[in-house]
């Protein structure tokens, strides 16, 4: 029998870790009325979850992203410290590439966003379990792209134009004006470097490009 063989042949022995009681209830008696699927404990903090990790090494651990006592990406390597062997799978709100690779820079298996549908959820936690890695929709190219140190060769010379004008602070109009192209053109540029940064924002735009060094 082979390696994936053997382990969907044994129970997934899960960890869930969620803040707000209803959402940790509706979760957890999913995955626990999943055929194959064991949830062990359940916590609602980073030191509640790694005190659960140590004690019940988990395969796999679902982590909501924000906790009452922190980021709890930042706290991946706490969990994998306690349970070695565990895989970690992300929840979160909202997800763009530069969290996505902060998680996979952590030893995160995976990032799925808390509106995805629990069937999706069950998948999700089956594959990280069997070693495989989940992204939300989008998100993979991205994720490549910054662990590799591609982010910057991605953006064309108009759209670096734009991202240093943006961080100056300027309207898109001002864009425009600047760069002698119609509102609309500028408004594409605007718009392509979001895309490429995977930013939500102007500002969030600009705080990518300063942690990746694009504005150097």
């Amino acid at each position: 029998m082979s390696e994936t063989r053997a382990f969907a042949a044994r129970t997934i022995r899960l960890l869930l870790v969620e803040d707000h009681a209803m959402v940790a209830e509706a979760i957890g008696l999913a995955l626990d009325q999943a055929p194959g699927i064991e949830v062990v404990a359940g916590a609602g903090s980073i030191a509640a979850a790694v005190a659960d990790a140590g004690r019940t090494r988990p395969d796999v651990v679902v982590l909501d992203r924000r906790l009452p006592d922190g980021d709890a990406v930042a706290a991946i390597g706490r969990l994998l410290a306690a349970a070695p062997s565990a895989r970690v799978l992300v929840l979160t709100g909202e997800a763009t590439a530069s969290v996505a690779a902060r998680v996979v820079q952590a030893g995160g298996a995976g990032l799925l966003l808390k509106s995805s549908r629990l069937r999706e959820l069950e998948a999700a936690v089956r594959e990280v379990a069997a070693g495989g890695v989940v992204f939300a929709p989008g998100l993979l190219p991205g994720v490549l792209d910054r662990l590799t140190g591609r982010v910057g060769t991605r953006l064309t010379l108009r759209e670096r134009e734009t991202l240093l004008l943006l961080a100056e602070g300027v309207t898109t109009q001002e864009v425009g004006r600047r760069l002698g192209v119609a509102r609309n053109t500028a408004r594409n540029h605007v718009q392509h470097v979001l895309e490429k940064l995977g930013a939500r924002s102007k500002l969030e735009a600009v705080a990518i490009a300063r942690r990746e060094g694009l504005l150097d």
